[in-house]
């Protein structure tokens, strides 16, 4: 019998069959020193001794070790058990062992996870604070150097109330952004879901962003070319927004001077997939997993430059995961990014 797998009925007979020894022992022990063998047939109590000895040890180990091992179960907050009704399983401590070492590793995880949502707090808050200085600031400056005089200047005054104009719609897209997201997560914003042609919309995005794409010196590109009909079931706008988004980044990012912008639709059966591709400079690996977090950028500056609220990809995510359904990035450096998510065909 291996020690580690004693249970309290095990622990209980050893210990009641080593009392009756010590008890003959001592007997036989004091018969033989003293001659004296009157007491000898005393023996056949030594049973008796071990039945009472045993019951003594079995119920102690059953109101102290059973009520330590209920209190475990309560502390760590697994679902009460009679335990007392497993004293027959050589594997109850086994059993214990194994509860807490689960609740240990679930807690540590749980801390892993707290730690990595602090983390991220900090860095949101960071961003935030960031994009919404920058606008602030900007409208300052521009207030008081129309207050200092600049307003009386016709060459200043609309000059300057323009870029006013330009920050403060800047701030109201971010907090516009924001509180989609936030509706998003908490499940406020619900959807709308239909049957509805996707290349239709498809094809009503692209004329939408081919003037901005024509400025920024890129060409939208569907395909498959010929008019094919791709019936889903979604909420039709905020798909529509999906593709604003995703076409104005690959218009945005795309190659500076002979940009294509493809957009594929792939009929999977259940599901339809739809790619948006670009042939810009790609971005690098490391960035890849992050690219979906709300503010991250890979080149702040640039970006910056280019517009945006910097929550376009985030939006997209919650979107698509709203739907159930799954959105991915792979991209090569040098070679262009594609962006893909899948949508519910019709039933």
């Amino acid at each position: 019998m291996k020690f580690k797998n004693l249970n309290p009925d095990n622990l209980a007979i050893i210990d009641s069959f080593l009392v009756s020894l010590v008890y003959v022992i001592a007997y036989l022990t004091v018969s033989f020193l003293w001659f004296d063998f009157r007491f000898l047939p005393l023996l056949i109590s030594a049973p008796v001794v071990f039945i009472i000895n045993y019951l003594i040890i079995e119920y102690s180990f059953r109101t102290f070790i059973y009520k330590r091992i209920k209190l475990i179960y309560k502390v760590i907050g697994e679902k009460t058990k009679d335990v007392s009704e497993q004293h027959d399983s050589k594997n109850l401590f086994d059993d214990v062992e194994e509860v807490v070492f689960k609740w240990s590793e679930t807690k540590n995880k749980e801390i892993e996870e707290l730690k990595k949502m602090a983390a991220y707090r900090r860095e949101f808050l960071g961003n935030v604070s960031h994009e919404l200085k920058t606008p602030i600031f900007n409208i300052q400056g521009y207030v008081s150097t129309l207050l200092d005089g600049g307003l009386e200047d016709d060459k200043v005054n609309r000059k300057f109330l323009k870029k006013t104009n330009r920050s403060v719609d800047r701030l109201i897209r971010i907090v516009t952004d924001l509180e989609q997201i936030s509706k998003l997560e908490s499940g406020e914003l619900k959807l709308n879901l239909e049957t509805f042609d996707l290349y239709k919309l498809v094809e009503e995005v692209a004329d939408f962003m081919e003037l901005k794409a024509e400025k920024g010196g890129a060409k939208i590109l569907i395909t498959p070319e010929n008019r094919s009909e791709f019936y889903v079931y979604a909420d039709r706008e905020s798909i529509k927004e999906v593709l604003i988004n995703l076409i104005d980044n690959a218009v945005k990012y795309g190659d500076r001077h002979n940009n294509k912008v493809t957009i594929g639709l792939y009929d999977m059966d259940e599901k339809v997939v739809v790619e948006v591709a670009d042939n810009g400079p790609g971005i690098p690996q490391e960035y890849l997993p992050r690219v979906f977090e709300r503010f991250f950028r890979t080149d702040k500056a640039r970006s910056r430059k280019k517009g945006g609220t910097g929550l376009g990809l985030a939006i997209v995510k919650h979107i698509i995961e709203a739907h159930n359904q799954t959105v991915t990035v792979k991209s090569d450096v040098g070679k262009g990014t594609t962006f893909s998510f899948t949508i519910e065909k019709r039933k």
